[in-house]
C-alpha cells in the first residue's frame, strides 16, 4: 500500500522556543508528534529523545531476525524512550528535572496502522467526510469529563485545562495507549500536538479536511491555528493511503 505524507512543525506567534518534534520517515513508516514539557529547554530536549528513541527502536525491530509484532513495537518505543528520557533527567542533567512530553504516534504494517499515545496529542481519522478523535487526551479536563464532574461543552472554561496526567519521561515508565486498524485507500490520519487541537474546535478541523487536498491540510491547519491566537507550538502531520 502506498502512502502520501505531509508534516510540519511551527513556533507559533507567542513562544521563544518550539518543544514539538515531529517526524516523518516514509521507509520505515513511522510518524511521530512529540510536545515537550518543562523548563531550560528540557521539553525541547525530551521531544527530540522521545522522536529519535522512536526511530531508533523501529530500525532494531525491523532489521532484526524472526517475526514482527507492531504492537510489541510501539509499546517497546515508549518503554525506551520514557527511561531514557527519565533517566537523562534525575542522573544526568538534573536542571532538566521534570522535564517529558507527549507523543502520538503512527506506525504502518502489513496494511494496518498502530496508533499509539501518551499525552494531549492527538490522532483524527478523516473518511466520507466525517472527522473522527481516535486517541483519547490524558489530561485532566478529560478526566473530569470522564467522571461526570463537567460537560464537555464547558471544557474551554476549565482552569488547568491545558494540565497533562500522563507523560513520557517524567516517570521511568509509562502506559501507552495502542489502537489499531486497518488502512484502506482514501483514509486520512492526522496527528497533531494541542497547539492545533487547543486552539482550533474539531468540527474546524474537519471542515479543513473536506475542503483541502491533503497537501494543503497541514498549512491550513497551521495558519488557522495562528489565527485563533498561535499561543503554542503547532505540529500537524497528514497521512493519506491510495
Amino acid at each position: 500500500m502506498a502512502v502520501e505524507v505531509w508534516g510540519k512543525t511551527d513556533i507559533g506567534l507567542k513562544r521563544d522556543i518550539n518543544q514539538d518534534s515531529i517526524l516523518v520517515d516514509t521507509k520505515l513508516s513511522l510518524f511521530v508528534v512529540a510536545d515537550g514539557m518543562g523548563g531550560h529547554r528540557g521539553g525541547e530536549v525530551a521531544s527530540a529523545m522521545a522522536v529519535e528513541s522512536a526511530q531508533e527502536i523501529v530500525e532494531q525491530k525491523l532489521g532484526a531476525k524472526g517475526p514482527v509484532s507492531p504492537r510489541d513495537i510501539v509499546r517497546s518505543i515508549y518503554r525506551e524512550a520514557s527511561r531514557k528520557i527519565f533517566l537523562k533527567s534525575t542522573r544526568d542533567n538534573p536542571e532538566l528535572m521534570g522535564m517529558g512530553t507527549t507523543m502520538v504516534i503512527a506506525f504502518c504494517y502489513n496494511n494496518k496502522i498502530y496508533l499509539g499515545n501518551v499525552g494531549d496529542s492527538r490522532a483524527y481519522l478523516f473518511k466520507e467526510s466525517n472527522l473522527w478523535q481516535i486517541t483519547e487526551d490524558h489530561s485532566l479536563v478529560n478526566e473530569q469529563i470522564r467522571a461526570g464532574i463537567i460537560r464537555p461543552d464547558d471544557q474551554d472554561a476549565v482552569s488547568g485545562r491545558n494540565v497533562i496526567t500522563r507523560s513520557v519521561g517524567f516517570e521511568e515508565e509509562v502506559v501507552v495507549d495502542i489502537v489499531e486498524r486497518d488502512f484502506t485507500p482514501g483514509e486520512i490520519y492526522l496527528l497533531c500536538s494541542d497547539g492545533l487541537s487547543g486552539m482550533v474546535s474539531n468540527e474546524k478541523i474537519a471542515n479543513i479536511c473536506r475542503d483541502n487536498t491533503p497537501q494543503k491540510i497541514v498549512e491550513k491547519c497551521i495558519d488557522l491555528a495562528k489565527e485563533a491566537g498561535g499561543d503554542d507550538n503547532i505540529s500537524v502531520i497528514v497521512i493519506k493511503a491510495n
